[in-house]
């Protein structure tokens, strides 16, 4: 199973209780309420749906919604899915 963008977004939104549409793919994500603990869930999650590589501290370096977006379909691209 591939994490999709749209889950990826939902999730981030979700943790920062926002509408996805509320949140900005540029700005920090810190700057709109995220914080470790936060971060954390969202590396959990994400493990749990196949993106098996990814990790706090390669999300906590570049908090931006984009950034986080190209990452994960690195990984997923890398064959990091879940079969």
């Amino acid at each position: 199973m591939k994490l999709s963008t749209e889950k990826l977004i939902a999730d981030v939104a979700d943790v920062l209780y926002l509408d996805p549409a509320e949140v900005d793919y540029d700005l920090n994500l810190r700057d709109q309420g995220m914080d470790s603990v936060r971060l954390m869930e969202l590396v959990e999650r994400w493990r749990s749906a196949g993106v098996e590589r990814i990790d706090f501290i390669t999300l906590a370096e570049d908090s931006r919604l984009g950034h986080w977006i190209e990452l994960v379909e690195g990984l997923q691209g890398s064959g990091d899915a879940a079969p």
